[in-house]
């Protein structure tokens, strides 16, 4: 049996470290941004969709998505926002779908989907990966002050900037309510290292 587990977080918790971590120990990872961003590269159908929705000002020089001046838009509009995800996550639903099918194929014991907006997914009804019967879901938690610090320290953005995105989200003190498990990622990395290796002990115990 494959172990299907959600891992959740929020911008700037370090929930892609963490992905990683499980990955080295042996899980399946089925990144949902890596998704996004293979769908979205130029010449696809969905960034001609995008384009069409938002304008050609969400395009780089190169024609490329210019994934801040889209985030410009749609973090201070609901209304774009919800446009966004409606034309994103069916798309990212039915690869996901493909490739959990083929790594279940392939006998994986455990696969690990990496959801940024897990919660906030299930909470809409959206479907696609969120409605997906997980066996257990994992938030990567940090307090809202490391999240904006390093916004600011690893994409340069500016103070405003930053809370501007982590409040876009679901708060990580109610993901963390509504997770089956939480790594805490506010520490060393070392620490962070020993929980993934006790939480993958658990989770495919009995393999």
């Amino acid at each position: 049996m494959t172990a299907l587990i959600g891992l959740t977080g929020g911008i700037g918790s370090g929930k892609s470290t963490v992905a990683r971590l499980f990955e080295k120990l042996g899980a399946r990872v089925i990144d949902a941004d890596a998704i996004v961003h293979e769908l979205q590269a130029p010449g696809t159908p969905l960034l001609a969709e995008l384009v069409q929705s938002f304008g050609d000002g969400i395009l780089d020089a190169s024609g490329a998505l210019d994934r801040e001046a889209l985030g410009r838009r749609v973090f201070r509009d609901p209304e774009a926002r919800a446009r966004l995800e409606r034309l994103v996550h069916p798309k990212v639903g039915a690869e996901f779908a493909r490739r959990l099918a083929a790594a279940r194929a392939s006998g994986a014991g455990l696969v690990l989907l990496d959801i940024p907006l897990l919660f906030e997914a299930r909470r809409q009804g959206s479907g696609g990966a969120a409605s997906l019967d997980l066996d257990a879901t994992v938030v990567v938690w940090v307090p809202r002050a490391t999240q904006i610090a390093r916004q600011m320290q690893r994409d340069g953005r500016r103070r405003e900037a930053a809370e501007e995105r982590v409040d876009a989200q679901l708060p990580l003190d109610e993901k963390r309510a509504l997770a089956d498990h939480v790594i805490d990622n506010s520490g060393a990395i070392e620490e962070t290292e020993r929980q993934v290796r006790a939480l993958y002990a658990n989770l495919t115990e009995g393999d």
